[in-house]
């Protein structure tokens, strides 16, 4: 059935839309040694937008993300059709065909993004390997959203070189916050169910002891194996290799001190045999207790 409601690529009330002239982008944003890596070359929120469509046969010269807040549509990439819901973001790459539409019952509230850079691809490849047919569930965030106005307001201001550089910086944060929403999203509650997280938390309060593989499995309640698989997924490491990451940023802080040995720092930080610990830190900083302390001890003479 042929979809009745006029289609149209923007003019809808309330809508907000700034392009970037080619001019600042050839000037300036491909040649700055911080905005060449990522910027933005046009940015808009169209609010409850009824008869939205566009339809691109070989793409277009920007990454693309859509941020969908209320309402719904669809969009199609590469003949592959996708469903997009609130919470849920795509991420269409740069040249790459595709076809979006609001929702014509219940038409979406967006916010979108379109960027370029060196570094561009590579952190679109990276969103699109956490994504599910290129549509994300995230969960809405004011600060979210506060980093997506922020970058607007100041485009608004103009096109200085600080401005353009801080809306630009401003955007590699709104990129972390698509890729690890874990991180940017966490608040730690009292009844907190993220066991890895909660772990964690577990560790900065133990810093100052022993504890065990089999002792941080009986916290999460999981079985070693399953506990040490699904933490390894999370932070890249096993527990207690994570665990000693974590002591030795302490002992940093610790050799700082003038009135503290060494062999006391070790002691500090559960580790009774002061040999094992120096062992651990050259491993892990490069470089011996003593010298690390040597180098950044204040007032010394390179």
């Amino acid at each position: 059935m042929r979809d009745k409601t006029a289609r149209k690529r923007e003019g809808f009330e309330g809508q907000r839309l700034i392009v970037l002239p080619k001019k600042i982008s050839t000037d300036f944003l491909t040649k700055d040694p911080i905005t060449r890596q990522i910027y933005v070359t046009d940015i808009g929120y169209y609010p409850k937008a009824k008869g939205h469509y566009m339809k691109r046969a070989t793409g277009v010269g920007q990454h693309i993300i859509i941020y969908c807040v209320e309402g719904s549509g669809w969009v199609e990439i590469n003949r592959k059709r996708v469903e997009v819901l609130p919470s849920q973001f795509i991420t269409i790459p740069m040249n790459t065909p595709h076809i979006y539409s609001a929702n014509e019952q219940d038409p979406w509230t967006i916010y979108w993004i379109h960027f370029k850079g060196e570094l561009a691809a590579y952190i679109v490849e990276l969103i699109l390997q956490h994504a599910k047919n290129y549509k994300p569930y995230l969960p809405y965030n004011e600060h979210r959203i506060k980093l997506f106005e922020d970058i607007y307001s100041n485009l608004e201001r103009g096109y200085t070189a600080d401005n353009l550089r801080y809306v630009n910086m401003i955007f590699y944060h709104f990129l972390s916050s698509l890729l690890y929403e874990d991180k940017f999203n966490y608040v730690k509650h009292p009844d907190e169910k993220d066991v890895i997280a909660a772990t964690l938390d577990l560790m900065q309060q133990q810093i100052h002891t022993r504890v065990t593989l089999n002792e941080f499995a009986e916290f999460a309640n999981l079985s070693v194996s399953y506990f040490s698989t699904i933490f390894r997924e999370r932070t890249g490491y096993a527990p207690v290799e994570y665990f000693n990451h974590l002591k030795m940023q302490k002992a940093c802080q610790y050799l700082l001190l003038p009135d503290i040995t060494i062999k006391e720092v070790a002691s500090t930080l559960g580790m009774d045999d002061p040999y094992y610990f120096s062992r651990m830190f050259s491993k892990l900083m490069g470089v011996s207790p003593k010298e690390y302390r040597k180098r950044n001890k204040s007032g010394s003479v390179s």
